[in-house]
């Protein structure tokens, strides 16, 4: 139940997805959807712009992850839920190596190939209704630029950075 993140990055990862649940990184997969809903039907590009600044300051809220207190309500609440990770904040902790281009998805049963830019927008699916991506899990990969989030890659094992 572990996602390597290996190749040509300063420091390799070991992702460990069972663990995600308390994290506060995590962003519910509802969310998620409304959030493409919303780049779909705005092209303006000061809203893309303002868009882009909003998520910057969410995410320099959100590092480093804080483990706050969470009432019963809220556990019940998360143990319920489905979840995604963004990959971004891993991918900087790796430290990719200037002479990257590609990111090779590998799977059980096959090997996907998108570009940096595509993973780092990319969010992991990790929990479904609570529980852990038993099915072709431990994570499926949404690649963000694609309208349709019905065909993540399923499966993921092993993210090589090439």
């Amino acid at each position: 139940m572990i996602v390597q993140l290996t190749g040509k990055v300063n420091y390799p990862i070991t992702l460990d997805p069972t663990v995600w649940i308390f994290d506060d990184r995590k962003i519910p997969f509802d969310e998620l959807t409304q959030s493409i809903e919303k780049k779909e039907n705005k092209v303006d590009e000061a809203d893309q712009t303002a868009l882009r600044l909003d998520r910057e300051v969410f995410q320099q809220k959100i590092n480093p992850p804080v483990n706050k207190s969470i009432s019963k309500f809220e556990r019940e609440k998360i143990l319920k839920g489905t979840y995604v990770m963004p990959i971004h904040d891993f991918i900087q902790t790796a430290e990719i190596k200037s002479d990257a281009a590609i990111a090779k998805i590998i799977t059980d049963t096959s090997n996907e190939t998108i570009s940096l830019k595509k993973l780092e927008q990319s969010y992991l699916l990790f929990s479904v209704d609570g529980k852990p991506v038993k099915d072709k899990g431990p994570v499926h990969l949404y690649v963000m630029d694609e309208s349709d989030l019905s065909e993540p890659i399923k499966g993921v094992k092993k993210i090589v950075i090439d």
